[in-house]
């Protein structure tokens, strides 16, 4: 029968005739031991196999050096790299991240937040929701002294470490592009706003549209989930309803595609006839016909400087820990689909 017994550190310091305090401090890295030492313990660990008990060493030090990470939805190039950017400073610190996506349901992300504390995660990194109203769930995080860091998708209900992008200057700068490019009849396609990075995109087109001394038209508004259906269906029902427009802002890059779909379908000419901005810098937006102009929002700068929060946090004192909100600038990206006015 195969011996399935586990090598420990003390079977490392019988066959090396030290201690196993002495071997326990050699993985660890201790300054006090010699390199020699260091290395004929790391060497005798390979030879045996021995895998460290991470259980055991959680017990320890109270720490199981893993964070939770939750997510709207993971199919998007977006998140997938903000979640790049967090593994990318928590593997550095011999830390694993274990992600979850919510779809938008409130019931997944409770459900996820629940599993990540019985599974004793050292904290949470998050984006909530769209359709999260109510916050107990992350308040638990909170009340148990763990982490809580949200990106993106951000709350003034919880006082904890946030990360964002400014939505407003990103759809400001979007809008005065197509109003220097001759747009004064501009379509803007949203979602629910509730939510801040919506409210502030929005806002950002309005406050473009004021200063340009151009007159809001809400009939020119459309709220949907953002997705490429979305922008399909806002568009058609602006070319039914024979409302004039000259350009669209989207706060998607799916939904400025469902536009740019339609409008080739029904002869308009991208940007003569219509110009065309996104948002997000989603990597089909260099390959469409013609390119996507968009809003680019950094997302793995976004998860590193999410990640470093947490880092600040989990290793601060409770009492001297202050809730940061850090505001990345975005930068618009002009392609042809807007250019208007030729350089």
């Amino acid at each position: 029968m195969e011996n399935t017994k586990k090598t420990t550190i003390h079977d490392i310091a019988e066959k090396l005739n030290v201690t196993a305090s002495t071997v326990s401090r050699a993985l660890k890295g201790n300054p006090r031991i010699s390199d020699s030492t260091k290395k004929a313990v790391l060497k005798t660990a390979r030879e045996l196999n021995y895998e460290p008990n991470h259980i055991a060493s959680a017990l320890r030090s109270g720490r199981t050096q893993l964070i939770g990470m939750l997510v709207p939805t993971i199919n998007r190039s977006f998140f997938s790299s903000i979640i790049r950017g967090v593994e990318e400073v928590a593997n550095s610190l011999d830390y694993r991240v274990i992600v979850s996506q919510s779809n938008e349901v409130l019931d997944n992300e409770e459900n996820a937040v629940k599993a990540f504390l019985n599974a004793r995660v050292d904290g949470i990194i998050a984006s909530i929701g769209k359709n999260t109203q109510q916050f107990d769930h992350y308040k638990q995080v909170l009340e148990r002294g763990l982490p809580l860091i949200l990106f993106d998708r951000t709350t003034p209900h919880l006082q904890t470490g946030q990360v964002v992008i400014d939505d407003y200057q990103g759809a400001y700068l979007a809008t005065t592009h197509l109003l220097e490019q001759g747009c004064r009849k501009i379509a803007h396609f949203t979602t629910e706003r509730k939510i801040d990075i919506y409210k502030e995109r929005y806002r950002g087109y309005l406050n473009a549209l004021q200063d340009y001394q151009v007159k809001p038209n809400e009939a020119l508004v459309f709220s949907g989930n953002l997705q490429l259906e979305d922008g399909r269906a806002h568009t058609k029902a602006l070319l039914r309803k024979g409302e004039a427009f000259d350009g669209i802002f989207s706060a998607s890059d799916y939904a400025a595609m469902g536009a740019m779909q339609v409008l080739k379908e029904n002869g308009l000419k991208i940007p003569e006839d219509v110009a065309l901005v996104g948002f997000l810098n989603e990597p089909f937006t260099s390959f469409t016909d013609p390119p996507l102009t968009t809003v680019n929002q950094f997302p793995i700068e976004m998860g590193h400087t999410a990640a470093n929060l947490f880092f600040h946090a989990l290793n601060a004192e409770k009492k001297k820990i202050v809730p940061k909100k850090t505001v990345i600038q975005p930068e618009l990206i002009i392609r042809a689909s807007s250019l208007k006015k030729k350089p």
